[in-house]
Parts: C-alpha cells; sequence; structure tokens
C-alpha cells in the first residue's frame, strides 16, 4: 500500500494546477477589462443622449432655423436658413426668445445661448465627436414645408482599438409651431 505522492507526481500536479490557474486568470482579467468597457460605453452613450435629447427639445419647440455649412461664418445667425447638403452650425430662436447655437469644436459639441458670442462644452471629455451634421429643411417663410431638422452625430469612446467602440447617432426635429 502505497503512503505518499512522488516527486514526479507532485511536479504533473503543480504543473496542471498552474495551467488551470493561467487560464482562469486569464478569463477574469478579460471579464473585468469587458465590464469596464460596458461601463465606459454607457456613460458616454448616456452623456451623448442627454446631449441629443436636449438639442432636440430645445429646437422642436424654436423657431427661425438657420444652418451654416461652414461654421467659420460669424453671428448673427437669425435669418432663416436651409442647409440641404448638410451644415456643421446650427442656430434657431428658442421658445424664450434667446438665440441658440449648437457647433462642434474639435472633438467637442458646443452651445451658445447669446447668439454666437460664447460657447459651452455639451459632451463630455470622455467621448469624441468625428462629425457633426445639421440638414435643415423648410427654414425658409416663402416655402410650404414644416420646418425640421436632421442630426447626424458620428462619435467614438475609447483610444485603444481595442477599447474602440464607433457609433451613429441621428435624430429628426420637427417644429411645434405650424409654419402657415
Amino acid at each position: 500500500m502505497r503512503k505518499g505522492f512522488t516527486l514526479i507526481e507532485l511536479m504533473v500536479a503543480m504543473s496542471i494546477f498552474i495551467v488551470v490557474m493561467t487560464i482562469s486568470m486569464g478569463s477574469i482579467l478579460g471579464v473585468f477589462d469587458a465590464n469596464r468597457k460596458s461601463r465606459s460605453l454607457k456613460i458616454v452613450l448616456n452623456n451623448l443622449n442627454l446631449a441629443v435629447e436636449s438639442m432636440s427639445k430645445e429646437m422642436r419647440f424654436g423657431k427661425n432655423y438657420h444652418c451654416e455649412e461652414f461654421p467659420t461664418a460669424s453671428p448673427p445667425f437669425t435669418t432663416p436658413q436651409n442647409c440641404a447638403p448638410g451644415g456643421k452650425l446650427m442656430s434657431f430662436l428658442s421658445s424664450d426668445n434667446l438665440q441658440i447655437v449648437y457647433k462642434l469644436n474639435g472633438t467637442t459639441i458646443e452651445k451658445s445661448i447669446n447668439g454666437g458670442s460664447t460657447y459651452i462644452a455639451v459632451t463630455a471629455p470622455e467621448i469624441t465627436i468625428d462629425d457633426l451634421t445639421f440638414y435643415t429643411l423648410g427654414a425658409l417663410t416663402s416655402d410650404t414645408l414644416q420646418p425640421k431638422v436632421i442630426i447626424k452625430i458620428k462619435s467614438h469612446a475609447g483610444t485603444t482599438d481595442i477599447g474602440r467602440s464607433d457609433f451613429t447617432l441621428q435624430t429628426l426635429v420637427s417644429q411645434r409651431v405650424l409654419d402657415i
């Protein structure tokens, strides 16, 4: 009858244990990485969703939509103007009679409540906005279209190829006030 293990049996058992633990640790680290990426993506998407909801609500109750293809134009942006090919700056008169302006500055969406004199960031620094485009139709008073704006945002979260998540968000906003 045998009372102990040989040295070879102990070495084989330790080797199997080390292999199993290495694979297990790799799986655990992968789960932690996926959880961190998921949490980061959730924060970014919540921030972007809040920014788009805020923009949409203000535009829905606004009027005198003015879209500029090139954001280098200087204020005031008070004359209604369509932008079918897409613009980088959107201005409108809010329900509180404030001239609101939205534009992309670098990788951040910015908002002005004084007609474009000063801007504040609307999106968090964790999110990178690659492109912001406004398509405006029916803004002119001479047409028979109800004013509407399509907002298209291309962005990404994360910096490395493995941790980077690209997404595109698009929404349609129609002016609430009848354009008669």
